[in-house]
């Protein structure tokens, strides 16, 4: 009887042991402070989001610019089919200008 009891508490503390080493991996004890100081998750917040965006406008600025690269490129080759598409686009879009100030 002893000898299944002490065999129960070494797989218990065994588990608990292993809990233990689990939340520590999982870092709570540092999520439960952020969370007990709003004021710095606030900051966190917003600096990542700061960056995000940040990123996001670098981003898109590079490949805009890649794009209009590939654009000017294919103009200088002087494709039929792609002049005829671009020159559409503008017309299309001088059409568009004429009528708003109409």
């Amino acid at each position: 009887m002893q000898d299944l009891r002490s065999g129960a508490i070494e797989a218990l503390q065994d588990r608990i042991e292993r809990l233990s080493l689990n939340l520590e991996k999982m870092k709570l004890g540092e999520y439960v402070d952020l969370l007990n100081k709003p004021w710095r998750l606030f900051y966190i917040n917003f600096l990542s989001g700061l960056y995000r965006g940040l990123g996001i406008a670098v981003g898109f600025t590079l490949l805009s610019a890649l794009v209009l690269i590939l654009l000017q490129r294919l103009v200088v080759l002087n494709l039929p089919g792609m002049s005829s598409f671009i020159a559409e686009i503008v017309r299309l879009v001088q059409l568009q200008l004429k009528i708003r100030s109409i």
